[in-house]
């Protein structure tokens, strides 16, 4: 049996990695925090984490552990909701960026679900301007979505990506050619910054494909018909990030924010506010 009090510091510690920063956001002490972990990794019999001069991280085995850690956390919580007699009901309304939904969004979704199963939780599927708007307007409860990095709106990072540009492997474009774009339909957050960065460095470019959705851009991408701005942590295996081979200009940074409702049922936006920001965002598939 694996201490929770030791499991949630070692997700602490994961997310910082920092040993200092982590007792600071748990209201520790430094050494308390080293103890936590030694207690951990003793009842575990394995190594978790790996220390240098610059930083803290997780070894292959304390990745393992992380992602126990989380889900027996949540069954923690969701067993004491249960039996104080609050369990969560009601109806809440999730929308997710298309892009964001196609990585492991599905699987938290799904674990969330047999959490609290007396939740009735909508799922929509958007681009982040769209998705925005109908929050702005309550038409939604909690939203998942990207923003230019350092936008001062009132949400929760998530995590911070890189934009790039993303081909086929084997997509050439010839010297003096206009750069062949995908891209969304407007208005949208990754076709304006292709566009801005194209025009202030003077390259000519022309739109190949409109498409509305991120399987459009990615079906677009795998035929060849040209390039598309992605977030670095997001591009599929099967593309490959062709910024220097085309010498292409640098995009920026966005960030990955939920932000919620302020007249939804708090309960259950905070409790799935969580469950995301406790997986962060991973490479899709």
């Amino acid at each position: 049996m694996f201490d929770p009090i030791l499991l949630k510091t070692l997700l602490v510690v994961a997310e910082t990695h920092s040993f200092t920063r982590a007792a600071q956001q748990l209201g520790l002490s430094q050494p308390t925090v080293s103890q936590q972990m030694s207690k951990l990794e003793k009842a575990a019999g394995r190594t978790l984490i790996v220390r240098d001069t610059r930083e803290v991280r997780l070894t292959d085995n304390g990745d393992a552990m992380a992602g126990f850690a989380r889900t027996i956390l949540a069954a923690h919580a969701a067993a004491e909701s249960y039996f104080s007699g609050s369990a969560m009901k009601g109806r809440l309304r999730f929308g997710a960026a298309d892009d964001l939904a196609i990585t492991q969004l599905p699987r938290i979704l799904r674990h969330f679900r047999q959490l609290y199963p007396q939740i009735n939780l909508e799922l929509t599927v958007n681009q982040s301007g769209p998705l925005r708007r109908r929050l702005e307007a309550g038409h939604l409860d909690l939203i998942f979505i990207k923003q230019s990095a350092g936008d001062e709106t009132e949400s929760t990072r998530v995590a911070r990506d890189s934009m790039v540009w993303v081909g086929q492997e084997k997509m050439t474009i010839e010297d003096g050619a206009p750069v062949p774009l995908i891209a969304y339909q407007g208005p949208s957050l990754s076709r304006q910054m292709a566009i801005e960065a194209l025009e202030a460095a003077g390259r000519t470019w022309r739109i190949t494909c409109n498409t509305r959705d991120v399987n459009g851009v990615l079906a677009a991408v795998r035929a060849g018909m040209g390039v598309a701005v992605f977030p670095q942590a997001l591009i599929p295996a099967d593309l490959v990030k062709v910024s220097n081979r085309f010498t292409l200009p640098e995009l920026g940074d966005v960030d990955y924010v939920l932000m919620a409702n302020p007249a939804a049922a708090q309960d259950s936006v905070e409790a799935l506010k969580s469950a995301i920001v406790s997986r962060g965002v991973s490479r899709a598939a």
